[in-house]
């Protein structure tokens, strides 16, 4: 039976209904974690051929199923059937003998070993011809439009890179089936556009592809079919040119979603932020900038640009090798994170769970941690109640949702770890936030609840930078928006003139023609 004659079946509640010739179907899904039902009867299925979207907020209970298909996880109840026979996936090992591949959303990879021998890693003989190796890696990163290295160690490449040979190396096996958790959530839009022209050429080679993703824009630009599921259940699987974005937010969050971007009544102030001519990690060229009390200033650009090195460079994490930094019109000497933070700025990195959080630590102690000398007595013990007492105050600022601050971060969604990071510049008493991808891996619904606190905090008056790949982010969530190439400010846009057009074209202007356009539109000094 050819692709273009399979069915699917639904309910007229759009729920999944077993369908033949699948790729894979999985039936009454149920998992249980102790006492905890993180699935109840789910079913999933998708065609050879076809691109099957699932979504839900964070804890709906998607990656809990992909696990149980990659064998991650076994499941507590159902079936699931590859190719129309009934399987026991009991372990990855028997996952990919059956043609499954995964992505997950966080990287599998071996820091010191070379880009090629990760791709590879699963079949190294005893003996390895490392020019042939990197030859096979070379033709395969070709064929995926990724220009790295294949004899680079992993280890000194940048997430979108190493995101990139993740993806090169489930696809170096024969895959029928292949699950994507969060792909893009690292790469900047030229390579978002390179992963989805592969994913559109494995789905026309046979492949079933299921992808999760919380960027909506890629959803309805690649799948076929959608499916939602919300707190362990199915919602129910639709076509994918029958939905909207309004209808596919109101599914995945039980409620309309009116407006993602919310806005607060609030006026701008006192120049808060100047840099001036910073140079640094030679990838921050003579960048110069204002940010004013109650602003959200974006800053854009591609992977390279310089934007996280300069976020860096402003915080101390990085040293500056020239330039100058006031906040307040006070000129401050920031060489390290100490002087950052003393200087009234917090920064909310890329890499959360590696630099932004100590994933072991109570979640309680992840936001008191840089202000613990203010819980400390003059014997140098803790005063854990009033260390308690301010992190139980935070949490209610940033909405945190937890049911215990002694719990170890590691057990909170991504978008509520987003907003303990973001707590522990707030108890610190930071006026400058910045924030580089603030919601990158975090679902639609805790989306609108970070960009409610940044419009919360410019109108408290703090100065906000948000740093960010999205441009559909970087353009409703900021009131004008810098653009970075090649290491320099190569254009400002006032929110009014602010267009993903407008900011890619910026973004693509080469070294020598950056600056060369005095008359691009700004709302103040750039």
């Amino acid at each position: 039976m050819s692709t273009e004659q399979l069915l699917v079946v639904a309910d007229a509640a759009g729920a999944p209904a077993p369908a033949s010739g699948v790729g894979v179907e999985m039936t009454g899904i149920s998992k249980l974690f102790g006492g905890v039902r993180a699935l109840d009867e789910v079913s999933f299925y998708a065609r050879p051929g076809e691109v099957h979207a699932l979504l839900g907020e964070n804890g709906a209970g998607k990656s809990t199923l992909m696990k149980i298909l990659a064998g991650a996880h076994q499941a507590t109840g159902g079936e699931i059937r590859i190719g129309g026979e009934r399987v026991a996936i009991t372990s990855p090992h028997v996952s990919r003998a059956l043609g499954i591949g995964i992505i997950y959303q966080e990287l599998a990879l071996a820091s010191d070993l070379t880009v090629a021998e990760n791709i590879f890693l699963g079949e190294l003989p005893g003996l390895v011809n490392p020019r042939a190796l990197r030859a096979r890696a070379k033709a395969l990163l070709d064929d995926l439009g990724f220009a790295i290295d294949p004899g680079a160690m992993v280890s000194s490449l940048p997430l979108a890179f190493q995101q990139a040979v993740e993806i090169a190396k489930a696809m170096s096996r024969q895959v029928r089936i292949l699950i994507l958790d969060e792909p893009t959530a690292v790469l900047a839009p030229p390579e978002v556009e390179r992963l989805l022209d592969v994913v559109k050429g494995l789905s026309r080679r046979g492949v079933s592809v299921v992808y999760i993703s919380h960027r909506l824009d890629e959803i309805f630009r690649i799948a076929d079919q959608i499916t939602v599921l919300k707190d362990g259940r199915t919602v129910g699987t639709y076509p994918a040119h029958e939905m909207n974005e309004r209808r596919l937010i109101s599914l995945m969050v039980g409620r309309e979603a009116s407006q993602l971007f919310p806005k607060v009544a609030r006026r701008t102030g006192e120049a808060l932020l100047r840099v001036e001519k910073l140079c640094a990690s030679g990838l921050v060229k003579d960048v110069s900038f204002t940010l004013y009390a109650g602003e959200v200033l974006g800053i854009a650009g591609l992977i390279g640009s310089g934007r996280t090195e300069l976020a860096r460079a402003i915080f101390g994490a990085d040293r500056p090798d020239s330039g100058t930094v006031s906040v307040a019109g006070k000129r401050v000497s920031i060489r390290n994170p100490r002087q950052g933070v003393a200087a009234g700025i917090g920064l909310v990195p890329e890499d959360r769970k590696g630099q932004g959080l100590v994933l072991a630590l109570p979640i309680r102690q992840n936001m008191t941690f840089t202000t613990l000398a203010r819980y400390t007595s003059r014997l140098g013990l803790l005063r854990g109640s009033a260390e308690r007492r301010a992190a139980e105050d935070v949490a209610r600022r940033t909405t945190i949702r937890a049911g215990d601050l002694d719990l170890p971060a590691s057990s909170l969604s991504g978008g509520n770890q987003q907003k303990v990071v973001l707590a522990k510049w707030l108890d610190a008493g930071c006026r400058i936030i910045i924030l580089d991808e603030p919601t990158r891996g975090v679902d639609v619904g805790a989306r609108a609840e970070i960009y409610q606190l940044i419009e919360t905090m410019a109108a408290s008056g703090l100065g906000v930078i948000v740093i960010s790949s999205d441009l559909l982010e970087v353009i409703g969530a900021t009131d004008r928006v810098l653009v970075m190439s090649g290491g320099r400010i190569s254009g400002a846009l006032s929110h009014e003139d602010c267009t993903e057009a407008r900011i890619m074209q910026l973004a693509l202007r080469s070294a020598a023609h950056v600056g060369a356009d005095p008359a691009q539109p700004v709302s103040r000094e750039a």
